[in-house]
């Protein structure tokens, strides 16, 4: 009994290693894959601890251990920083210039110019733009429909910020959280969908 557990220890040690250095061969052969170039250094091929669950196929699908996906969730909602002045709402024509560009943190970017959001390609925001992605649900009449409570400003800031809190694999990127977008953007882009005036809410 006492040599058959010692075998199975052994086997059970050898598959690790194994495990562990097809996984290292992985790593080492997808990094290579890859080279800085400009702003788009080789830290971006680093995953956190939800790009690492979001990577398996059951997850991304919305199954997966619940527990951890309402860790994460509790973990993304915690990067959340709400606006440092108290002002959600900035100009929405300035919202609509920053959804319609795609532009930056390419490595044909220069570093240090804003970024766009890039929102038409996921959403559609405004009915008289023909192009638009469906990825994300249609925007159109966002706070005509919501309204303007303090709750749905909140959300509506928080799933900008930090999609991950609300949906762990959701597609939208984090753009507060990896400052993708800053604190003044984000105002414009929340007049965009919220302000009474924006041509979003007609």
């Amino acid at each position: 009994m006492k040599k058959l557990h010692l075998m199975i220890s052994a086997a059970l040690v050898v598959a690790a290693s194994t495990s562990v250095m097809a996984q290292s061969k992985f790593e080492k052969d997808h990094t290579a894959s890859f080279k800085a170039n400009g702003q788009a250094g080789m830290d971006r091929l680093e995953r956190d601890d939800t790009q690492k669950f979001c990577s398996d196929p059951a997850a991304l699908a919305g199954k997966g251990d619940p527990k951890k996906r309402e860790a994460i969730e509790k973990a993304n909602m915690a990067t959340i920083k709400q606006p440092s002045d108290g002002k959600y709402l900035g100009d929405w024509k300035e919202g609509e210039r920053i959804a319609q560009s795609g532009r930056g943190a390419t490595w044909t970017d220069k570093a240090g110019t804003p970024n766009g959001g890039g929102c038409y390609n996921c959403h559609q925001i405004n009915k008289k733009e023909i192009s638009h992605g469906n990825i994300g649900p249609s925007l159109w009449n966002y706070g005509k429909v919501r309204g303007n409570s303090d709750a749905v400003v909140q959300y509506t800031w928080g799933k900008i910020y930090n999609s991950k809190a609300y949906n762990a694999c959701s597609n939208m990127p984090r753009m507060g959280h990896y400052k993708l977008l800053t604190e003044e953007q984000m105002r414009h882009v929340m007049a965009l969908l919220l302000d009474p005036a924006s041509p979003v809410n007609q």
